[in-house]
């Protein structure tokens, strides 16, 4: 009787790139399954010469979350290997504290009152005043300002460096403009005040320029998930 021999599943796909190794492996075996397929292909290898240089390994989790200690262990397995080192490690899974993060810097933060001068107002996501900014007053924001009030005080959004924030105001008449690490002092603009919203980015000149509101659909597209039905 001819017996067929039943052939290994591997966990662990080896592409190589212009960059390194990128090894996607699989989320649905067990960790310990993983880390062994791991050490057969790379570790077990054949001798690397001792002036081998060094190469890069991108790990690709796909649905699998790894712990702090976890994430060390396959990196400290990889290293065995003389001439690779991690690079990076990505995961579609995040923990809940990462969750958290994500969604603090992400929200949107409605606030209602007026900003008054030597005050300052700090979110780190989106910000949503409903109110004015007094000259003086200050208004910083992770994400995108919308102020339905008048700012006539500092305005600073993507204080961290995100450069596709906006500043939008009923009344656009800032004594100072701030979007990523871009400047801008008060507009010389018209005196009135009509009954249009501003909005002020950053153009692809890398200047802050102070536009009408319905521009911000051509200007930033994904600003919104929400989609038009109609």
């Amino acid at each position: 009787m001819n017996v067929v021999a039943k052939q290994k599943q591997q966990y662990v796909t080896i592409k190589g790139t212009k960059d390194g190794l990128t090894l996607h492996l699989d989320d649905r075996c067990s960790y310990d399954d993983l880390l062994k397929e791991i050490e057969e292909r790379l570790v077990k290898q054949a001798g690397v010469a001792p002036d081998s240089p060094l190469v890069s390994v991108h790990l690709k989790m796909g649905n699998r979350y790894l712990t702090p200690a976890q994430e060390e262990e396959v990196r400290a397995l990889i290293r065995r290997s003389k001439n690779l080192v991690v690079d990076s490690i990505e995961s579609n899974v995040m923990s809940k504290a990462e969750a958290i993060e994500w969604m603090r810097k992400t929200e949107i933060v409605p606030v209602s009152r007026i900003v008054r001068s030597g005050q300052v107002l700090h979110v780190e996501g989106d910000l949503l005043l409903i109110g004015d900014v007094n000259p003086g007053g200050t208004v910083i924001a992770g994400g995108n300002i919308f102020i339905l009030g008048a700012l006539r005080g500092i305005a600073h959004a993507g204080y961290a460096g995100n450069k596709q924030a906006i500043i939008a105001a009923s009344v656009m008449k800032p004594m100072q403009l701030r979007i990523g690490d871009i400047m801008s002092r008060a507009p010389d603009s018209k005196t009135d005040e009509g009954n249009e919203m501003e909005c002020a980015y950053i153009d692809e000149h890398n200047q802050i320029v102070v536009d009408r509101l319905q521009l911000l659909m051509h200007l930033r597209p994904n600003l919104t998930r929400l989609e038009r039905r109609m």
